[in-house]
């Protein structure tokens, strides 16, 4: 991204991301902001001007533990929760594999640190635990809508 002025960068950033968010470019889920930095070429303090923007405009909203939403679309559940999901799925067993840090933030489009902290919390309610060759593997499966084991 061209840097004009330090202060106009993050107007320039949030109009791209409005025109992306018009044309269906961007239909529910925000990329992450790490991968919006990469992206523009910009810092994160000016990725988060640009969201903190959008937001004040009410075009997007942020989520804890979920990220960044256009208004009115996309999975507001936390983080945690939607991997806790994965367990759910069928033929899903104990001492199964679970994946990886890295295959979980590109299909939830989250942070690392977000998907540390969902492991963490399902490592501590003994859902998942490490495996074989430094992988996580299924201990028990979730009961219920919630992350509480049996």
């Amino acid at each position: 991204m061209p840097q004009g002025s330090p202060r106009g960068t993050y107007l320039e950033v949030s109009e791209r991301l409005r025109e992306k968010i018009r044309k269906g470019k961007i239909t529910e889920a925000l990329p992450s902001q790490a991968a919006l930095v990469s992206e523009y070429g910009v810092s994160r303090s000016t990725i988060e001007r640009a969201l903190a923007a959008l937001r004040a405009e009410g075009v997007i909203e942020s989520v804890q533990g979920a990220g960044w939403f256009v208004v009115g679309t996309g999975d507001r559940r936390p983080l945690v929760e939607k991997v806790t999901d994965l367990l759910r799925a069928d033929g899903v067993r104990i001492g199964d594999r679970f994946p990886t840090e890295k295959e979980l933030c590109e299909r939830f489009g989250a942070s690392r640190t977000a998907v540390r902290s969902a492991i963490a919390l399902m490592e501590g309610q003994g859902l998942i635990g490490k495996g074989a060759a430094r992988g996580r593997e299924v201990r028990a499966l979730p009961v219920g809508r919630g992350t509480q084991t049996a």
